[in-house]
């Protein structure tokens, strides 16, 4: 199977690139923010690989990080969930992110890809959610994040400097309050 190829990006689309490993060229279907990571063609590019095999379709899905390929074979099998739909899961936002709201239950991200309704985001995280997370702590703090999350952008910061703040708070600060007031000393400096 192939896990891994590092190589030379020959094409480069809006959906996939052709990298030219010694002379082979593979096509590898990627989500848009890996293809901007990637670099245009000609570049050196490593890619984690995902060899989808079914009847008579072999595709290939490149990811930047292990991670990333990790919480994509994770997606694809949950039952309903396809390739395309999980690289557009993988497209809303960070593999944390979709975590968080994975441990928190909020189905609203996961509904915002075409094909995902509110019954299969429900099903995504019903048997997600333990594989996710093996420990009940990170569940219980990324719940929280997520509820800091959203009293933070309630109070008119942006997402990204919410995040980036509560970032910075320490693990083991876990009520939810005491993170917020970190979080605000943060964004206040």
């Amino acid at each position: 199977m192939i896990a891994l190829l590092d190589g030379k990006i020959e094409l480069k689309t809006e959906k996939f690139i052709i990298l030219n490993v010694k002379g082979v060229g593979y096509k590898v279907f990627c989500s848009a923010p890996t293809l901007k990571k990637t670099g245009d063609k000609g570049k050196e590019s490593k890619l984690f690989i995902h060899l989808y095999s079914r009847e008579n379709i072999l595709d290939l899905y490149g990811f930047l990080s292990f991670e990333e390929l990790e919480f994509f074979e994770l997606l694809i099998s949950v039952s309903g969930i396809g390739p395309k739909v999980a690289l557009s899961v993988m497209m809303l936002a960070p593999v944390k992110t979709l975590k968080q709201a994975i441990a928190s239950g909020q189905k609203t991200l996961l509904t915002k890809v075409s094909g995902i309704g509110a019954r299969t985001a429900e099903r995504i995280i019903l048997e997600l959610k333990s594989k996710v997370f093996a420990n009940v702590d990170d569940i219980q703090r990324l719940s929280s994040d997520s509820e800091a999350i959203d009293a933070l952008v309630g109070l008119g910061y942006t997402n990204y400097q919410v995040r980036e703040a509560l970032k910075q708070v320490p693990d083991k600060v876990k009520k939810i309050e005491q993170r917020i007031k970190d979080a605000l000393k943060i964004l206040g400096r």
